[in-house]
C-alpha cells in the first residue's frame, strides 16, 4: 500500500520543511537553502531546495524509498508552474480526481500546473532510484519580471504565464535537451558556497528555463525539423558511436545504424555533428585511421593486411585517407617507426 503525503504548496522551502515535519527529522537551513536526509526507516537519500526572488525555486530530489509514496500538493490561491526533469526511474503525475496517470520517464521533462479543483499528485515507487530536479515558478510573483516580454512570446507560452492564478490545468512532457542536462550537472558539481552559490544556481535556473521554453516551442515541430538535441538522443548517438568503434571492419551503413539505435538519419547526422563535429562517415574514417596507426605501432601486419583489417577494400584509398589525417602515407609512417626502432637499438 502506498503512503499518502499532503503538502502545502507554498514554495519549495516550505515543501521540504513540511516533509521533514511529517518524517519527524531535522533539516539544515542556511540563508535561502534547505536540506534534509531521508531517515533510515523510510529509505535513503536527500531532498534539497533553494529559493530565489520573483517566486522562482529549485528542488533537488535524490532518494530511494522503502514504500511507495504519493505526494499530494494541496491547492493554494496561486498555483505555481512546475517543471520536472527526471534523471532516473519513472515517476507518475496525475491531477487528483482524474483517473489518468502520466509517466515521466528517464531523461524526460514535464511542465504542469493544477487548478483549484484538481491538485498535483506525484507518485514515487518503492525501492527504486528517484532522482529529479523540480523548477518551480510562482507566476503571480514572476509576472513582474516578465510582463514586458510576454507579448513577444510564443502564444502558448504567453497564455501559460498569464494564467497567474492557475485557472487552467496544463501538462506537457518531452525529452529534455543536452543543454539542460549540462546545466543540471554544473549545478551538482558546483563547489561554491553562500552568496556565490546562490547567484550561480539562480543563473543556471534561468538558463534551464530559457532552454526549456525554447524546447517547448521546438516540440511543436515535426521530428525531422527539430533543432534541439535531447539528452535521450545523446545516449543513442553515443550508442551509435560505440557500434562503429566495435565494428570498424564491417561498419554498418548510416541507414542500418539509424535503425539499430532508433533514430532517423537526419537526427543521427545532426547528433554526430553536435557531439563530435564530424559526420558519421568522417567519424568512421577517423576511427579507422586511428586503428590503422595503432596496428602499425603494435603489430607486424603489412599495409595490405591493415587495410582489410580496418574495413577498407582499396589500398590506395586507405593511403589517401591516412595521408589526409597524419600528413604522411602509411609506408612513410612505417619507415618512421622502423627508423625510430633502429635509433633505440644503437643507443641501448
Amino acid at each position: 500500500m502506498s503512503i499518502r503525503r499532503e503538502l502545502k504548496e507554498l514554495n519549495v522551502l516550505d515543501v521540504v520543511k513540511d516533509i521533514a515535519k511529517r518524517l519527524n527529522v531535522d533539516y539544515e537551513e542556511e540563508n535561502n537553502e534547505i536540506c534534509l536526509d531521508i531517515p533510515e526507516e523510510a529509505g535513503t537519500g536527500h531532498i534539497k531546495a533553494i529559493s530565489f526572488s520573483h517566486g522562482v525555486g529549485l528542488m533537488d530530489v535524490d532518494i530511494r524509498l522503502k514504500k511507495e509514496v504519493r505526494f499530494a500538493l494541496n491547492q493554494s490561491l496561486v498555483q505555481p508552474l512546475e517543471i520536472v526533469f527526471n534523471r532516473e526511474t519513472t515517476i507518475l503525475h496525475e491531477f487528483e480526481g482524474q483517473e489518468k496517470q502520466k509517466e515521466i520517464n528517464h531523461l524526460e521533462s514535464a511542465i504542469f500546473s493544477c487548478n483549484g479543483k484538481y491538485g498535483n499528485v506525484l507518485t514515487m515507487k518503492a525501492n527504486e532510484s528517484i532522482c529529479f530536479f523540480n523548477l518551480e515558478i510562482n507566476r503571480k510573483l514572476f509576472e513582474e519580471k516578465i510582463e514586458s516580454f510576454l507579448p513577444e512570446m510564443n502564444e502558448d507560452i504567453e497564455s501559460l504565464f498569464r494564467d497567474v492564478n492557475g485557472i487552467n490545468l496544463f501538462f506537457h512532457k518531452g525529452h529534455y535537451s543536452l543543454d539542460i542536462a549540462q546545466c543540471i550537472e554544473e549545478i551538482n558539481e558546483s563547489e561554491d558556497t553562500g552568496f556565490t552559490k546562490s547567484v550561480f544556481v539562480e543563473g543556471k535556473c534561468y538558463e534551464i528555463l530559457a532552454h526549456h521554453l525554447r524546447q517547448y516551442v521546438n516540440d511543436s515541430s515535426p521530428d525531422e525539423k527539430r533543432t534541439i538535441l535531447r539528452q535521450s538522443t545523446v545516449v543513442k548517438i553515443e550508442e551509435a558511436a560505440g557500434i562503429i568503434d566495435g565494428n570498424l571492419e564491417q561498419a554498418p551503413s548510416i541507414l542500418n545504424l539509424s535503425k539499430k539505435v532508433g533514430l532517423n538519419q537526419n537526427t543521427l547526422q545532426n547528433g554526430f555533428q553536435t557531439l563530435f563535429r564530424l559526420s558519421v562517415k568522417e567519424y568512421t574514417q577517423n576511427k579507422r585511421m586511428e586503428m590503422a596507426r595503432h596496428l602499425m605501432e603494435t603489430t607486424s601486419l603489412n599495409i595490405t593486411e591493415i587495410t582489410y583489417r580496418i574495413g577498407i577494400n582499396s589500398r590506395s584509398y586507405f593511403s589517401k585517407l591516412f595521408k589526409q589525417r597524419y600528413a604522411m602515407t602509411p609506408k612513410q609512417y612505417l619507415q618512421k617507426l622502423e627508423s625510430g626502432d633502429q635509433s633505440k637499438k644503437k643507443t641501448s
